[in-house]
């Protein structure tokens, strides 16, 4: 149930989804009365902050702790379960082209900090990304277990990253030779291709997985690093 300080839901699939395509866009889910409609009873959890809806959409899985009513407290995780067919847009890329920001300033850090200030914009921003995605609930017996990728097997912290599967096979054994997005400091290791995205295009192009909680996403938010990858292929 939405709580006075908890009021944007993030949903199951609606039963409608596949006889619409496209399907409502996340405006008119704001603004429409038959879109609302069709995500009525759909609803996962409710989240404060409508950058953190759009955030776990934009990552395609996450993990939440939701209070019961009766104060009891459980972990789940956030499992993507479809989108709305309509094509993702950056908000990031939206402040850019609106002259809101720099290309070199945009990160999440610098999204959340204008949309504090201009709250009364912030609808126009997160409208600009028509795309809506949804989850599936599942259990969490191991906060150390990370999400599961599109490979099908769970991504490690530090060590997975999504790819384009048309370009780098999924299980590629990659080496990166880049560098941490708050330091600057080379970062070189091997990693592998287990999952993807639909921002992800082309052969080196890759998102990296950095886990969860506050720090990753402080380095997730600001990790847009020019990269060289090798695939690291058995000698015949």
């Amino acid at each position: 149930m939405p709580r006075s300080t908890m009021q944007v839901a993030l949903w199951r699939p609606p039963a409608d989804l596949a006889t619409r395509k496209p399907w409502w866009t996340r405006q008119q889910l704001d603004t429409v009365p038959a879109a609302r409609a069709s995500v009525r009873g759909h609803e996962i959890a409710y989240v404060a902050d409508p950058l953190d809806a759009l955030l776990v959409q934009v990552q395609g899985s996450g993990r939440m702790r939701i209070t019961e009513p009766d104060g009891r407290e459980r972990l789940l995780r956030l499992a993507y379960a479809g989108h709305n067919d309509h094509a993702y847009k950056s908000v990031g890329r939206w402040l850019v082209e609106q002259g809101e920001l720099r290309v070199d300033e945009a990160s999440w850090q610098t999204i959340r900090d204008w949309a504090r200030r201009y709250p009364e914009r912030l609808n126009e921003m997160l409208w600009s990304n028509p795309r809506v995605v949804f989850f599936r609930e599942e259990p969490l017996p191991d906060e150390a277990i990370g999400p599961r990728g599109a490979q099908g097997v769970p991504l490690t912290p530090g060590r997975s990253v999504a790819v384009d599967p048309l370009s780098v096979p999924y299980g590629s054994v990659l080496w990166l030779d880049t560098t941490e997005p708050l330091t600057s400091q080379p970062m070189r290791r091997v990693v592998m291709a287990q999952d993807t995205g639909s921002a992800i295009t082309g052969g080196v192009r890759i998102d990296y997985f950095w886990g969860w909680g506050g720090q990753a996403e402080v380095q997730a938010g600001r990790m847009k690093q020019a990269v060289r990858v090798w695939a690291l292929w058995p000698r015949a």
